[in-house]
C-alpha cells in the first residue's frame, strides 16, 4: 500500500488550524487594523450588528431568570441552528482556541512518555453543565463565565495577556499531567452543551468496517476514542457511523488511517454495515 504524504496524513488537522486562525484573525482586525470585522471575544461578539453569544451563557441568563434581548436570542438562536444542523461537537474541533492547547498538550505528553496517572468519568462535563445551570439560577449570576477558559483564553489572544491566562495554564499542565484529553475528553461543560446541540447533526463519520485491519492508529489520535468502538467493532447490524455526540467531527481517524476505513457523510445515507 502506498504511504500516505504529509498532507494527506495532516489534511483535517491543518484545515482546522486554519479556520481557529481564520476565526480568530476576524477578532484581531479590530484591535491592529482598526477595522472590527468581529467585535468581542468567544463568549459574546458581534458580527456586523448581529450579536452572537455563547449558548451557555443565554442558557445560564434564562436560568436566573433574565430574558436577554431579542437580538441577543436571535444571535444564540443561529449559532445553535448551524451547530445543530452541522454536526456533533465542530465548535470544539474547529473554532475553540483552547483545542490547540489541548492538543499540545497531548502530544507533549506522548513524546514525554508520560502515563495516564488518573481516570475521570466522561459524564462528569454533563453534571457540570447540569450543575452550572442551577448555581446561576440559585445566584441569579452567569456562575461559569468567572471560570471560562475558552473566554478567557480569547481576551488574552485578543486583547493581551490578563491575570485570567492561570486558568489556560492549568488546563494545560492538567491534560499533561493527570489525565489525556482530560479538559475537552472529561471536563469542559461547553464542549457538553455543544454535544447537546449537534446530537442529530448532518455530518457524520462513515466506517467501512470491511476495510479495518486492526491497526489502533484510529484509536490513538482520536480525543474521544470511546466513539469509535461501536460503529468498528459493534455487533452485526448496528450502524457502521459514528452516532455519539461526544464525537468532535475532527477528521483526524480519516487523516491516520491507511485503510480508507473512514469518510465523512451525512448522518441518513447508508448508515448500515456494508452499505
Amino acid at each position: 500500500m502506498m504511504k500516505k504524504s504529509f498532507w494527506q496524513r495532516h489534511k483535517f488537522l491543518l484545515l482546522r488550524r486554519l479556520s481557529q486562525a481564520g476565526i480568530l484573525g476576524l477578532f484581531l482586525t479590530g484591535p491592529y487594523l482598526g477595522v472590527w470585522l468581529l467585535r468581542g471575544n468567544y463568549s459574546a461578539s458581534n458580527f456586523f450588528g448581529i450579536p452572537f453569544t455563547d449558548p451557555l451563557i443565554i442558557a445560564q441568563s434564562l436560568a436566573t431568570g433574565y430574558l436577554p434581548s431579542q437580538m441577543a436570542l436571535l444571535g444564540a438562536g443561529i449559532l445553535v441552528l448551524v451547530y445543530a444542523l452541522l454536526g456533533s461537537r465542530i465548535f470544539c474541533a474547529w473554532v475553540c482556541p483552547l483545542n490547540v492547547v489541548t492538543d499540545f498538550s497531548t502530544f507533549l505528553r506522548r513524546k514525554l512518555g508520560i502515563r495516564q496517572s488518573a481516570k475521570l468519568s466522561r459524564h462528569i462535563r454533563y453534571v457540570l453543565l447540569v450543575g452550572i445551570l442551577i448555581a446561576s439560577a440559585i445566584t441569579g449570576t452567569l456562575v461559569w463565565e468567572a471560570l471560562n477558559p475558552v473566554s478567557a483564553l480569547g481576551r488574552n489572544l485578543i486583547y493581551g495577556a490578563s491575570a485570567s491566562l492561570w486558568l489556560v495554564v492549568a488546563i494545560f499542565f492538567f491534560d499533561l499531567f493527570v489525565v489525556e484529553h482530560g479538559w475537552c475528553g472529561h471536563l469542559c461543560p461547553l464542549g457538553a452543551a455543544y454535544g447537546v446541540i449537534g446530537a442529530k447533526g448532518i455530518i457524520r463519520i462513515g466506517v467501512k468496517r470491511e476495510n479495518c485491519t486492526d491497526c489502533m492508529q484510529c484509536y490513538a489520535v482520536c480525543p474521544e476514542p470511546i466513539v469509535l468502538r461501536a460503529p468498528l467493532h459493534g455487533k452485526k447490524g448496528e450502524p457502521a457511523i459514528v452516532l455519539s455526540q461526544d464525537c468532535i467531527t475532527c477528521g483526524r481517524c480519516m487523516d491516520v488511517c491507511d485503510d480508507k476505513v473512514f469518510y465523512f457523510k451525512h448522518r441518513f445515507h447508508s448508515i448500515h454495515r456494508g452499505e
